[in-house]
């Protein structure tokens, strides 16, 4: 009896949507952020991850985030959502991720519970598949993992 094995390839489309000053990676508090910036980030986790189509999407402005968010849905596999600071106080970008059907994780470079109290609370949290923070920009990568 002969046995087959095939590889199947599956593509997944993921979107990582970042919030406000994730623009400013590399220059903003390289000590808790880091030294690369995001695309530079970006280029090593797509040649890292060549069957996963990846895209990203950065905004200071909660709207856009949400309006992605709702895009997302349609659009991709999943997201990888770091709110940055709107995971604090958005309650719009909380209900967009628990209006969407696509899996989402949530995700933090710094381990924010070891900041401020205030960022101890997320409205993001209770509607992802799961939480990833504190492991520098890896956290990206763990979700991505998590995802495919």
């Amino acid at each position: 009896m002969r046995s087959f094995f095939y590889t199947f390839i599956i593509m997944k489309k993921l979107i990582i949507i970042n919030g406000p000053n994730l623009n400013l990676l590399g220059k903003r508090e390289p000590n808790i952020y880091g030294s690369l910036t995001f695309t530079e980030f970006f280029e090593i986790i797509r040649v890292k991850y060549p069957s996963v189509e990846l895209h990203h999407f950065q905004s200071n402005i909660e709207g856009e985030i949400i309006d992605k968010l709702q895009y997302a849905s349609a659009n991709f596999d999943a997201v990888v959502l770091n709110a940055a600071a709107y995971t604090h106080t958005s309650v719009g970008i909380g209900d967009a991720v628990k209006a969407i059907e696509v899996p989402v994780v949530e995700v933090h470079i710094s381990n924010t519970f070891n900041r401020e109290e205030f960022r101890h609370k997320s409205f993001i949290s209770p509607n992802a598949k799961g939480i990833i923070i504190g492991f520098g920009l890896q956290s990206y990568e763990l979700a991505i993992q998590s995802l495919i």
